[in-house]
């Protein structure tokens, strides 16, 4: 089986109408493919440690500036298919606070830590506000999503390369409190860590 789009393309809890045509949460495993829903134990949510989107709808945390295309260029956000250039963004923790709820996840993979070396700040987007109140992701529809503002918490990056590591002990400091954080915020721990695109470099938690 094959996931052909992130969870913010599903019909019925993406952002729409900049969605796909169909269910994409893990729920829709059982009624696609016929597997009961008390054979599925265990729900591993795949997270960029950035966050990027392709074409249009809201991107509260999207960059316009040297650092949006920076990541861009490091993480080749570029349309698999089409070459179309991804819109890229920090990480943002109140849409994976909200696909955890609704796909039940038991785990997180963030992929491309690497993506982020050489960065002197990195920040994470903890929660939106609009008209100076705190809100959240299903309080509204795509127009509300538009005109939320993030609210971040900046880190320290780290200045050494963690391409291809394999064992969680090498990586920098920065880079461990940076994935502490995720787990913290989100409230889901994480079980892996890619670190390249090779099937190799990946950390087991």
């Amino acid at each position: 089986m094959e996931g052909a789009h992130g969870v913010f393309l599903d019909n019925d809890w993406g952002t729409y109408p900049f969605v796909s045509a169909s269910t994409v949460l893990s729920g829709g495993v059982t009624q696609g493919a016929g597997i009961p829903p008390k054979s599925i134990n265990n729900v591993i949510g795949v997270v960029k440690a950035y966050t990027t989107r392709v074409g249009s709808g809201p991107f509260p945390t999207e960059l316009f500036n040297s650092e949006g295309e920076k990541l861009r260029e490091k993480g080749n956000e570029f349309g698999t298919t089409t070459g179309r250039a991804r819109r890229c963004g920090w990480l943002d923790i109140e849409l994976i606070r909200f696909a955890s709820q609704i796909n039940g996840y038991t785990g997180l993979a963030i992929t491309k830590i690497d993506v982020l070396d050489g960065f002197p700040e990195i920040k994470i987007c903890t929660s939106y506000t609009n008209n100076g109140k705190k809100v959240n992701y299903f309080d509204g529809d795509a127009v509300f999503l538009s005109k939320v503002k993030p609210v971040y918490k900046t880190f320290k990056g780290w200045k050494k390369s963690t391409k291809g590591v394999k064992k969680y002990t090498d990586l920098p400091i920065e880079a461990k409190n940076y994935l502490k954080e995720i787990e913290k915020l989100a409230g889901v721990k994480i079980k892996y860590v890619s670190t390249g695109g090779e099937r190799t470099e990946i950390i087991k938690m």
